[in-house]
Order: C-alpha cells, then sequence, then structure tokens
C-alpha cells in the first residue's frame, strides 16, 4: 500500500532501493567517540538529532575511500586511520511520513557499512564549517555508551548494532 506521495505519485516504501553508505565511529585519544548535532533538512519529527558521520557513496568509490571522504566533508579533517569495520553491511527503513520525501525521495532507507577509526589530529583541527554543505550545528566527544539514545529511533538499531560491534574498540590509545 502507497505511504506517501513523490511528486504526486504514491510512494511505496518496497519499489524503492537502500541508499548505499559508510558511517565513521570517530574515536579519540581518550575513546570517546565524535558525534555531531545534525542540522535538519527534513522534520524527523524526533528531537534527537546527534549522530556520528555518515554519507553516501559515491559512483567508482570503494566503502574505505568513501569514508574518508565523508569524514573530511562533514568533520573538516581526514587526521585518522581505519581500525576496524563491521562484519556485514547494516540497513534501516525510514519512517513512513519520511519515505518519498527524506534522502531526496529515492530511498527506502540506507544499506550501510560502518568503520572505526582513530582520530590523530587535535581537536582544533575539527571544523564543522569548512564545507560548502554543513552538516552539524555542534559536536562533542562522547563515550560510546552515550551514541543509542542520542540518535532518532528509526536508525536506533543500527547504532545498537554499530556499538556491539565497533565500541570495544572505543577504548584511549593512540
Amino acid at each position: 500500500m502507497p505511504r506517501h506521495k513523490q511528486d504526486g505519485v504514491p510512494v511505496s516504501p518496497e519499489t524503492l532501493p537502500y541508499r548505499p553508505c559508510v558511517g565513521i565511529m570517530l574515536i579519540n585519544r581518550d575513546g570517546l567517540v565524535w558525534t555531531g548535532n545534525r542540522i535538519q533538512e527534513v522534520d524527523t519529527g524526533s528531537p534527537l538529532t546527534w549522530q556520528m558521520p555518515q554519507g553516501g557513496i559515491d559512483e567508482g568509490e570503494s566503502p574505505e575511500e568513501a569514508a574518508i571522504r565523508e569524514l573530511q566533508e562533514e568533520t573538516g579533517t581526514a587526521k585518522a586511520r581505519i581500525i576496524g569495520e563491521t562484519s556485514d553491511w547494516v540497513t534501516y527503513d525510514l519512517p513512513p511520513h519520511l519515505v518519498g520525501t527524506a534522502l531526496k525521495g529515492k530511498y527506502r532507507g540506507q544499506k550501510q557499512k560502518w568503520f572505526a577509526m582513530r582520530f590523530t589530529g587535535e581537536d582544533s583541527d575539527i571544523d564543522i564549517a569548512a564545507d560548502a554543505h554543513q552538516e552539524f550545528s555542534e559536536w562533542a566527544w562522547l563515550p560510546v555508551s552515550e551514541l543509542v539514545e542520542l540518535i532518532v529511533p528509526f536508525k536506533r538499531g543500527v547504532y545498537e548494532q554499530i556499538v556491539r560491534e565497533l565500541g570495544p574498540l572505543a577504548v584511549p590509545g593512540n
């Protein structure tokens, strides 16, 4: 059954693909995780707007290349190295009221490959306003245990899986 309209035409989520994306759990030397307060372009219906960096994979780009690019675009720095990744892709579906609206109306949700990265720079290297399309209004280093409660509800299952799989890497170190 159609759930939403895109350009006046009913859209059924089952007919839409998942958008291929990457996500980054950026871990500093204190074992804390970078999280940004997302600037909302579409009303998700939730006051929870904090998330880790993530974004689409461009044509011809590997997930690893996309992760480095997205980190640079969203945080203003690429001073990091990959220290782990999820064993498989994880997916989430958009809630019905966002199908046909969010993700440019083209996708039912996202299929994501997540990477744990160790931040090798200084806090002063982070500049969330460096990219022309700023994604976050503010940022913070937070304990991995707080990540799940800050994400919009429809992404919560993904974050639970990411915390289970990559969370053990969020320890102090270089």
